[in-house]
């Protein structure tokens, strides 16, 4: 039995619970995970900290490549995530059909929660976008470290937003919908074994486990597209 270490954020955590432990029963190996957000992931990377398989946004395989962290020809794409907004359980449903109709929502909530994850970063700059960032600053948290969901729950934030896989897990929140077409914005999650990798044949094998067929129907369950 080898042992693989993986390091990941929480978005294809759902999936990776589930189909890690049939991987091990079926490879006899043994897989140790480290969780981190996706932030703190990249600064461990760069500060020398060495796995077998890191699994983040596709963005960040890529830098992660070409700082020489991880393989040149090391990553795999596993699965896409677009970003939800959720409200707390049996809350009103604001309209968000279409990017107008989602801004009018953000302006009108009197408090709201993204990530500094990838969802985050995309939301500040469509905020941006919109010209409404400076006038709902006030009303802002990101969180890391815990869903954004999580805040709705306790109801410390009327609107949350992350990927859709990440809301879904969380007790006492509705999931309202996907950000609507206009302004959606789809992340890729991809795997990377790392250059100097124990056990780069074992991190291997699971990515293919990760990405074979059966794999597939858990990882749309979990609210993600497989790649």
């Amino acid at each position: 039995m080898s042992e693989i270490r993986v390091m990941l954020s929480a978005a294809f955590k759902e999936a990776y619970v589930e189909l890690v432990p049939q991987f091990e029963r079926a490879s006899g190996n043994k897989v140790v995970t480290t969780w981190a957000p996706s932030v703190q992931i990249m600064q461990r990377m760069k500060d020398g900290e060495t796995v077998d398989l890191v699994i983040v946004s596709a963005p960040s395989i890529d830098e992660l490549r070409k700082l020489g962290l991880v393989s040149a020809d090391g990553r795999a794409d596993l699965a896409t995530c677009g970003v939800g907004v959720a409200v707390k359980a049996g809350a009103a449903r604001p309209d968000i059909s279409s990017g107008e109709a989602l801004k009018r929502a953000v302006l009108a909530a009197p408090s709201i929660v993204y990530s500094h994850g990838p969802s985050g970063v995309y939301l500040a700059k469509l905020f941006e976008r919109m010209g409404i960032a400076d006038q709902i600053k006030d009303k802002v948290t990101r969180v890391q470290g815990e869903p954004a969901g999580a805040l709705v729950a306790r109801g410390e934030a009327e609107l949350g937003f992350q990927q859709v896989c990440e809301l879904l897990p969380v007790p006492g929140i509705d999931l309202v919908g996907p950000l609507p077409a206009d302004v959606q914005e789809i992340t890729t999650f991809s795997s990377g074994v790392h250059a100097r990798a124990k056990n780069p044949d074992g991190a291997r094998a699971l990515v293919k486990f990760l990405k074979a067929p059966a794999a597939a129907p858990v990882i749309k369950a979990k609210g993600m597209d497989p790649v």
